[in-house]
């Protein structure tokens, strides 16, 4: 098989603890906008300026159709890029200040109709998946380029996902402690519009800081990345050849699969999460923020957790069994309570044993997330062995769609959800009819079980573990040194 593309360079140092905090602190840009995305938005449209659910998640659906195509072409055009700056780097300052302005406006959006804003909504979903992709795909695909070691690409990884959560949730953190507070205005703070507007202009002023610190902080290793290809005519046929040969690699459509019914999920359950707690549980605003601010403790188990079991377990078996254990605490207490098997709303315990519950839970699901992020950056070196080209952008590419159909289908599903439940426009937690709680949890548990056990089955399908990896090293090692001896430069495939 031919192998075209440049090894990536050896001369490079070890990772510092300075280059993994960085370049995983970028992360906490799409950690940002993923929780303004999953946890308020639905609530802020729909609760706070009316407009009907399924338009929500009707636009955020609609703008996957922009997804499918801009995501794929930035993770070839980043593969391909030629720069001082090298593949991605160019992308990643490009998207800083675009990404953060668009962020703030979704926020604070003009006085429209419901159409107006659904169309607003429709219009800076598209825009600001797209400037997204232009920043999290190149940087998502220096997880393969920073290091070739199978532990290692956990533990960069497990940066990611750390400091996703961490400042994501810090963000949720400050909405319920200083931002969405109960007003003689606004009975409930949740409802509090000026609290969303704030919002706006700190998240958006986190994203930027975040994508810079990536930047910068991994500038220093551009001359010791992975070059692009050699310069070739192109055409639009052969780009889109390219695409798709990429991606038909078996072990990746497994993946992508298990990505994407775990998308949905968590975008179902993420979206309909403060509905959960505010009236399913009806716990108090103190409450939730407690609830909230435990997830601190459950990034730092996922962190701690996901290069235990990496090194015990192995990438694939370790997905497996936290996610089996993962989904499975996930509803089980939405089916107790159905079943009339947990102590009523009020009641001293049940909120302690339902944080408990979801510290642990949470935990399972970042270390699960690290896991499955590594696994698609071991599919590298297997495509360019079969391609003859280092696809990273590509990969990361569709995993970045997929991550966004997080906000598309699943709040799409949501929507429903909550049209199904039929919960009153400005509802007051404890005030919700009882038919409109069941009908509520009776749909949350089923829809959540079934999407998260279609994910474990298609993950069951990926065929690379450790050996698997080092195998491909070692055959591409052997396939450079070919390339070097040949009269052509390159062996014939």
């Amino acid at each position: 098989m031919t192998v075209s593309t440049p090894e990536p360079r050896t001369d490079a140092k070890p990772l510092s603890l300075w280059t993994k905090a960085a370049y995983g602190f970028g992360a906490a840009a799409y950690g940002v906008k993923n929780n303004g995305f999953d946890y308020f938005l639905m609530i802020f449209y729909g609760q706070v300026l009316g407009v009907d659910t399924r338009l929500i998640g009707l636009a955020l659906l609609l703008s996957l159709l922009f997804d499918a195509i801009s995501d794929p072409l930035v993770g070839y055009i980043s593969d391909n890029w030629r720069s001082k700056w090298g593949r991605r780097h160019p992308f990643m300052y490009a998207a800083a200040l675009p990404v953060a302005a668009s962020y703030f406006l979704l926020w604070n959006p003009p006085a429209l109709s419901e159409t107006g804003l659904f169309l607003f909504v429709l219009i800076l979903s598209v825009f600001i998946r797209t400037l997204i992709t232009f920043y999290e795909t190149p940087s998502s695909a220096l997880t393969a380029e920073l290091s070739q070691q199978y532990d290692e690409r956990t533990s960069l990884q497990s940066f990611r996902l750390f400091f996703a959560w961490v400042v994501g949730n810090l963000l949720t953190v400050l909405m319920f402690a200083f931002l969405l507070l109960p007003t003689p205005e606004y009975t409930d703070g949740i409802l509090n519009r000026d609290g969303y507007a704030t919002y706006g202009i700190i998240a958006s002023s986190l994203m930027f800081l975040s994508i810079m610190v990536c930047a910068l902080g991994t500038h220093s290793r551009i001359p010791h990345l992975a070059a692009p290809p050699p310069k070739r005519k192109m055409t639009v046929g052969r780009l889109f050849k390219e695409i798709f040969e990429t991606l038909s690699e078996r072990s990746f459509v497994a993946l992508f699969v298990a990505a994407l019914f775990g998308a949905i999920a968590t975008g179902v359950a993420a979206a309909l999460a403060f509905y959960m707690l505010a009236y399913f549980w009806e716990f108090t605003p103190v409450q939730r923020l407690i609830w909230v601010a435990l997830v601190f403790v459950s990034a730092l188990i996922g962190f701690v957790l996901a290069p235990i079991m990496s090194r015990w377990l192995g990438k694939k078996k370790a997905v497996i069994v936290l996610g089996i254990i993962a989904f499975s605490m996930g509803p089980a207490p939405v089916v107790l309570r159905l079943f009339g098997l947990l102590p009523e709303n009020g009641d001293p315990i049940l909120f302690p044993l339902l944080a408990t519950i979801n510290v642990i839970d949470i935990g399972l699901i970042v270390a699960l997330q690290a896991l499955f992020a590594s696994m698609i950056a071991d599919l590298v070196e297997q495509s360019e062995i079969k391609t003859g080209r280092r696809s990273e952008g590509v990969f990361f590419a569709a995993v970045t769609f997929i991550r966004k159909s997080t906000q598309g289908v699943g709040a799409f599903v949501a929507g429903f959800v909550i049209a199904f439940a039929a919960l009153p426009e400005n509802a007051v937690p404890g005030q919700v009819p009882e038919d409109a709680l069941w009908r509520l949890g009776v749909a949350y548990a089923p829809t959540l079980l079934i999407l998260w056990t279609c994910m474990i089955l298609a993950v069951s399908f990926y065929k690379i573990d450790k050996q698997g990896h080092e195998e491909n090293l070692r055959t591409l090692e052997k396939l450079r040194a070919e390339a070097q001896n040949s009269p052509l430069g390159r062996p014939l495939s």
